[in-house]
């Protein structure tokens, strides 16, 4: 259930992990790319993911088709322009969109600053058109190793006026935290935020390492925490928010569904946990129905979401000023 008082929030939603189904067909006929179908229907089972076939590769696979589009920096911008366009168009009052810039730039060779500044222009635009404030997070892809990943920061740091956070995605069980201390220093001297992806397909560890090795004050996921008392203890108490992604941790069988769902009882121990789409294209959904049909299947109340969604705003890399005036436009459209 939604509350309609309170502001409509993604704060883990990946730029790259929403490419719209009729953009794919239309770049790729512009382009000669072959896809594995050549109308919507035909090529959404290439691309969502489903409960029959769930797991981490299978997830990461539908990825192929998104990124095979992206074969210049106008094709970027676009997708960045339609990520916001489709904000509106799901009722969403703010998100934070996150990329990796070497991650959308290798299929085709992109150098990875001029795309960083392809997606900045794209998503100004969609805000333009829309009037829908969203911030851009960028991501490491911790696979890559330490020094692509150095020249991945370079390149965000071309533009750091562009990006509110960094990230650190990727395979988080073979590619610890504490490789990428010096890439987040960095990060926190640019000015920038913090937020880990962590305790997704490593356990409690990989979150008390995100948060002392890299400065997190957000985690990606980090449902795993619950594995540690002493974990959920702490992030409790120093409000070190959770971006959880209900579907999609069904999706790469980080849980096994959602009965079994840790969020309930994270919610119920005082962590400051939100709801969020993550790669809305591949899971096929948008945020109501995290809401609305998730949310319930994983045992969440209308009070947890409610919760839920207050804590999306107090976890927004925003100001004060700014949570106050979202939830005055709240007020004024729902009297």
């Amino acid at each position: 259930m939604i509350e309609p008082s309170l502001p409509l929030i993604d704060l883990h939603r990946h730029l790259d992990g929403n490419v719209r189904l009729s953009t794919i067909l239309e770049l790729a006929s512009e382009h000669g790319i072959e896809l594995p179908g050549n109308d919507l229907e035909s090529l959404r089972p290439h691309v969502e993911i489903d409960d029959s076939e769930p797991g981490l590769m299978a997830f990461i696979a539908r990825f192929r088709y998104l990124t095979a589009v992206l074969v210049d920096y106008d094709a970027c911008r676009r997708v960045a322009r339609e990520n916001v366009l489709d904000l509106a168009d799901q009722g969403i009052d703010y998100a934070e969109l996150r990329f990796s810039p070497w991650f959308m730039a290798e299929t085709h060779g992109l150098d990875p600053s001029e795309l960083c500044a392809a997606v900045i222009d794209g998503v100004a635009q969609g805000r333009r058109e829309t009037g829908i404030p969203c911030q851009l997070i960028g991501i490491l892809s911790r696979h890559y190793g330490p020094e692509i990943c150095r020249q991945e920061l370079r390149a965000m740091l071309d533009h750091k006026d562009g990006f509110v956070a960094l990230d650190l995605a990727g395979d988080e069980a073979n590619f610890p935290a504490s490789l990428f201390r010096e890439h987040f220093r960095q990060a926190r001297d640019a000015g920038w935020q913090v937020t880990v992806h962590a305790g997704e397909a490593d356990g409690a560890a990989s979150v008390w390492s995100a948060i002392r090795d890299l400065g997190a004050t957000r985690i990606g996921h980090g449902i795993r925490s619950i594995e540690d008392p002493d974990l959920i203890d702490f992030i409790a108490e120093k409000e070190i928010g959770l971006e959880v992604c209900l579907t999609s941790n069904v999706h790469t069988s980080t849980v096994t569904d959602l009965a079994s769902h840790p969020v309930r009882r994270l919610l119920d121990a005082g962590v400051v946990a939100n709801l969020n789409t993550d790669d809305p294209a591949i899971s096929g959904i948008d945020l109501r129905h995290e809401f609305e049909m998730a949310a319930p299947a994983a045992g969440l109340s209308a009070e947890h979401t409610r919760k839920a969604q207050a804590n999306a705003l107090e976890m927004a890399f925003i100001s004060p000023g700014q949570r106050r005036q979202m939830v005055q436009s709240r007020v004024e459209a729902n009297p």
